[in-house]
């Protein structure tokens, strides 16, 4: 039996964000980690983990959504920021969410709800972040940009900044149920 540490944070939010990072970087010294894939929208969150992790040789990949999320082909991520990004060695990926695709638009056009929401809102039970977390896993995996037969780390957040963090196993969206969430690092105790 082994037994391990988990960081729970009383609210959810930005604020926890260091917090989160710098547990972080205690979990891939302890596990040998060598992928940390991390949500960051506008860049800065997965700048901020750069900062703590340049001296590791952990490959860092920064996720965010793809353009349109915040309407009319807009994004977050500035050119200037994602060029800063890649230069520090960041993959940076934008791509569509894998609990929404075309079936969000389905949902919101002619309404009910597809098994894509249902497994998101599942996740959610544990916070935003962890679903988040999950989501960006695989839509990593399915870039090619992290391996689906080691562990790696996840980090998600509630809007801004990142307040979870799990180590798993991550899947392919074709093999879904091939995933494995092996620990919870951090995450709030109470939703948003």
């Amino acid at each position: 039996m082994v037994k391990k540490q988990i960081q729970y944070f009383s609210h959810s939010g930005v604020q926890n964000t260091q917090d989160v990072l710098n547990t972080v970087k205690e979990k891939i010294q302890e596990l040998g980690i060598k992928y940390v894939v991390i949500a960051s929208s506008s860049g800065i969150t997965g700048l901020n983990l750069w900062t703590e992790l340049q001296n590791s040789d952990c490959k860092l990949i920064s996720v965010t959504e793809h353009s349109g999320f915040y309407g009319k082909d807009a994004t977050a991520l500035t050119e200037k920021r994602k060029n800063e990004m890649e230069s520090k060695g960041i993959k940076v990926l934008t791509a569509s969410h894998s609990f929404s695709g075309i079936g969000r638009s389905i949902s919101k056009k002619i309404g009910g709800v597809n098994q894509l929401e249902i497994i998101a809102q599942t996740l959610r039970l544990f916070s935003e972040g962890i679903k988040v977390a999950v989501e960006i896993s695989i839509m990593a995996a399915d870039s090619g940009l992290v391996p689906t037969y080691e562990e790696i780390i996840a980090i998600g957040g509630s809007g801004s900044g990142a307040d979870s963090a799990i180590v798993l196993k991550a899947a392919h969206m074709n093999n879904f149920f091939d995933l494995e969430i092996r620990e919870i690092i951090a995450k709030p105790r109470q939703r948003l």
